[in-house]
């Protein structure tokens, strides 16, 4: 996908264009640190599985990109994170109130991106999702310190937060070819299970990654009191003292004993439970599209389900 891939950064550089000095470098600077690129593959993916190949896939993509952007300037700043992808984030570069400011105006930029394509429908569902993301993201801060949650409850803002993006990146590639509804509820569900997939690993990692493979802090999420599913299982399955042991750390988003946190998440089964669970959820996505016509982009889309669930960043 080198290709397409290149066309969607130069879009990317062109959009980030702007008279005021500081928008263009702290846009730069994280849309340059990398990452996986996950959403605007799907948009990609998914138009050239269902037959469009017209230029507006690559504007799309990068709009996604942008959302997807202005979220993680947001996030960092109300995570009071440092580190992202192996460097130092943009709050901790240029302070928080450039920052979100910057965020700001990706989101604006995303939505001017979208209005040029002239299509109604791409619009709804972009508005939609961006709607549904900050609901996430309440729901995230609402849950912060609470080790009482449920799973569903933790689903549920995986659902809004993240997944919800990625159903709309693949719905795009549907809305793009003019396919039928059903085809493009496929695709919405394919991305939401795959989306919520990733979340899953995330989630998992922290607990069984390294900061040098992950590009940001082991421990961030107890750090942040998040109480993602490894802990959940944890507090299932472990003893009454283990239990107080996560409950404590949750609730004061303290990572002083987060060896013996992590050695109990581990020996409690909790990491397998976890992968176990994306991988459930990437049988779905894969199931969405099984019966579509061989090709290249079908492949990567099914090779992605694979990859989302065995990586370890």
């Amino acid at each position: 996908m080198a290709a397409d891939m290149a066309q969607v950064d130069a879009v990317i550089r062109a959009r980030l264009t702007s008279e005021v000095t500081l928008v263009e470098q702290i846009g730069h600077y994280i849309v340059g640190a990398g990452g996986k690129r996950m959403r605007p593959r799907l948009v990609l993916l998914m138009a050239e599985a269902l037959g469009y190949h017209g230029p507006h896939k690559y504007e799309l993509a990068a709009v996604v990109e942008f959302i997807h952007t202005a979220t993680l300037l947001h996030d960092d700043v109300v995570d009071e994170s440092d580190l992202r992808r192996g460097r130092k984030t943009a709050n901790a570069m240029f302070g928080n109130a450039a920052s979100v400011l910057v965020g700001d105006f990706l989101y604006s930029r995303s939505f001017q991106m979208m209005v040029s394509v002239g299509d109604m429908r791409v619009q709804e569902v972009l508005a939609d999702a961006t709607n549904v993301i900050a609901e996430g993201e309440v729901l995230q801060l609402m849950n912060m310190h609470d080790p009482d949650i449920s799973v569903e409850d933790y689903l549920r803002v995986i659902r809004y937060k993240t997944a919800k993006l990625f159903e709309a990146s693949a719905r795009l590639g549907a809305v793009l070819a003019r396919a039928s509804p059903e085809v493009e509820e496929a695709c919405a569900d394919y991305g939401r299970a795959l989306g919520t997939a990733f979340q899953l690993i995330d989630d998992l990692l922290d607990y069984e990654g390294s900061t040098a493979t992950l590009g940001k802090n082991v421990g961030d999420d107890l750090r942040e009191g998040k109480p993602t599913l490894p802990l959940l299982v944890a507090m299932q399955r472990g003893t009454e003292a283990e239990r107080q042991l996560i409950r404590h750390a949750i609730q004061h988003g303290e990572v002083e004993r987060l060896s013996e946190i992590i050695d109990i998440v581990q020996r409690t089964g909790s990491l397998d439970a976890t992968r176990e669970a994306a991988r459930r959820e990437v049988e779905i996505a894969m199931a969405k599209i099984s019966t579509w016509p061989s090709s290249n982009a079908k492949n990567l889309l099914l090779e992605s389900c694979a990859r989302s669930v065995e990586r370890n960043s």
